[in-house]
């Protein structure tokens, strides 16, 4: 009798969980939706909330119709996948090496695509290749990190130990910020470009590169949630995970390249912006807990209605003219950072 209690009890506490978790997750699509279209009615050019939905619907005047549809949603649509790479892969980074200050920058990602974006603005190829020179290049350099971070954490039986795999981004993030530096001293007047680069921004979104992200974005966002069982093993404990039969180190790996691939396009498309990563997990764990299989989904979400208001926010603060996204995230970021550094002080007795 008491077992049967205790597994109707068990049910209903399922149950429970599964109808917070879709309010929960139902809540934010919404919001997002919403914010997609007031963002739309935002900027020089004011549009009417009304006209906003009819230009989506297929109507509305020829003037409000170009202005959305060729300048507006391309940039909110590309703000909206760039807020949920980078929420999601600090999610993932902060369960996997269980650490709440994880980011997607702590294995030397961000790093590696800077260098390369640099190192394409001042041998100027993105003159003689076309657009996508620039973000091709900081995605290769991209991987380029993963892979020199990975061998050198590799030990001879396979095993990829956390320690030393952020010690190694740490090493390699540090190499090539030091070679943008360098790119730096040397870019002559192309200098303002590799400045602008690395403040991230979002002002040159296009079709394309909404086109370009989308797909592999999707890939790297599943990949890491069909894992989230796991990833919650993980958070516990290497052993128990082991002994739960998960192959920790495969699992790792997956994860690890899944959050690197949607880092990567992120950061190839829009620069390097800082902070989303990391407050954004942090707010959704407040909420919704530690459990990854609603953290993942709602730091999607969450992360891309971020990003989207940050950049409403860059380029109609000053308008006409026009901030980099990266320093209003940074604006917001570091003073949230400096809250979980004291947090973190108090909760050790520092």
């Amino acid at each position: 009798m008491g077992d049967r209690m205790a597994t109707q009890d068990i049910a209903e506490l399922q149950r429970n969980r599964a109808v917070r978790w879709t309010t929960i997750l139902v809540i934010l699509v919404l919001t997002l939706f919403l914010t997609i279209v007031a963002c739309l009615s935002v900027g020089v050019v004011s549009i009417p909330f009304d006209q906003v939905l009819a230009v989506l619907f297929g109507g509305g005047s020829e003037r409000d119709s170009w202005i959305i549809w060729n300048l507006r949603l391309p940039r909110v649509l590309l703000a909206a996948i760039v807020g949920a790479s980078l929420a999601i892969a600090g999610a993932t980074m902060q369960g996997l090496f269980r650490n709440p200050m994880a980011s997607p920058s702590i294995i030397g990602i961000s790093a590696g695509a800077a260098f390369g974006a640099s190192l394409a603005i001042v041998l100027g190829v993105s003159w003689a290749s076309g657009a996508f020179a620039i973000p091709a290049m900081a995605f290769v350099f991209s991987f380029v990190t993963l892979f020199l971070v990975y061998a050198i954490s590799r030990d001879r039986r396979g095993y990829v130990p956390v320690e030393t795999l952020l010690l190694a981004g740490i090493a390699i993030g540090s190499l090539f910020n030091a070679m943008v530096s360098a790119l730096q001293y040397f870019a002559g007047d192309r200098l303002s470009g590799v400045v602008f680069w690395l403040m991230g921004g979002l002002n040159n979104a296009t079709w394309d590169q909404v086109a370009i992200s989308i797909a592999p974005v999707i890939l790297g966002c599943s990949l890491i949630m069909i894992l989230a069982r796991d990833l919650n093993a993980i958070m516990v404990g290497e052993e128990q995970a082991g002994n739960l039969g998960i192959n920790v180190n495969q699992t790792r790996m997956i994860l690890l390249v899944s959050a690197s691939l949607v880092t990567a396009i992120a950061v190839s498309v829009s620069g390097t912006i800082g902070f989303v990563g990391l407050i954004i997990p942090h707010i959704i764990r407040i909420v919704v807990g530690p459990d990854h299989r609603i953290l993942l989904p709602a730091s999607i979400i969450s992360g891309a209605l971020f990003l989207i208001w940050t950049d409403t926010l860059a380029r109609t603060i000053i308008a006409p003219a026009e901030l980099p996204v990266g320093i209003i995230t940074s604006l917001l970021g570091a003073p949230f950072f400096i809250y979980l550094l004291m947090s973190r002080k108090k909760s050790m007795g520092w």
